[in-house]
């Protein structure tokens, strides 16, 4: 007997997708805000529902969590060809085109901030998405430095993993300073400036002052 043809999926009615939309956009400003333990009643005043109008959406709180952190990764890529970041020398460049898209979009950024910070600590409902997004990423950027070093013509040093954390690092910890102070910190153009120093010394390691041994005070 031959096998049925699958099924596609059904897409949500054009209703239903906005609505979502708007509850999702309404979870990130509370949860920027409020952290995870913000009140879905004031994501529903937002949205005028009612809590139990959320909840049909979404089926439970931690469940919008997760929606919000996956609407938030899949804006970042939409404009992709293939909704995915490149794996050369592209990647760097998306990075940088990202962090001048974040300054234009504090909400976001502040979501996202809060979500990661919070994940830390025990039983939080975000702490595997984090995890595992941490090591996708740093994977991701740990070979699209190895595919820059074949293409150089270079050996990739060992140091890629490092710097592949380091750029994620340099990342998060400069949106907190933004959001903190945008008038001290320009995100995008010391994202860029952050990126293409730690891209240089993995292409082009040199020696620098911090290489070498410190001076004895008798020096």
């Amino acid at each position: 007997m031959a096998t049925p043809p699958a099924r596609r999926p059904l897409q949500p009615r054009p209703e239903t997708a906005r609505r979502r939309e708007e509850i999702l956009r309404a979870a990130i400003a509370t949860f920027g805000a409020k952290g995870y333990k913000g009140p879905l009643s004031d994501i529903a005043e937002q949205v005028g529902m009612t809590h139990a109008g959320v909840l049909h959406y979404f089926g439970s709180k931690s469940a919008l969590l997760l929606e919000v952190l996956k609407f938030r990764d899949f804006e970042d890529v939409e404009d992709l060809p293939t909704h995915h970041m490149p794996g050369d020398a592209g990647l760097f460049r998306h990075l940088v085109k990202t962090a001048f898209l974040n300054a234009r979009r504090a909400g976001i950024v502040q979501a996202f901030t809060v979500l990661s910070s919070e994940a830390v600590t025990d039983d939080h409902p975000a702490r595997s998405f984090f995890e595992e997004r941490y090591v996708n990423l740093r994977a991701e950027v740990a070979d699209a430095f190895r595919v820059m070093c074949a293409e150089e013509g270079i050996d990739a040093p060992e140091t890629v993993d490092r710097a592949a954390a380091s750029i994620l690092a340099v990342m998060d910890g400069l949106q907190i300073q933004w959001l903190l102070d945008p008038t001290a910190v320009e995100l995008g153009e010391t994202t860029e400036f952050a990126i293409e120093a730690i891209v240089a010394q993995v292409l082009s390691p040199r020696d620098t002052p911090l290489s070498s041994p410190p001076r004895s005070p008798t020096d």
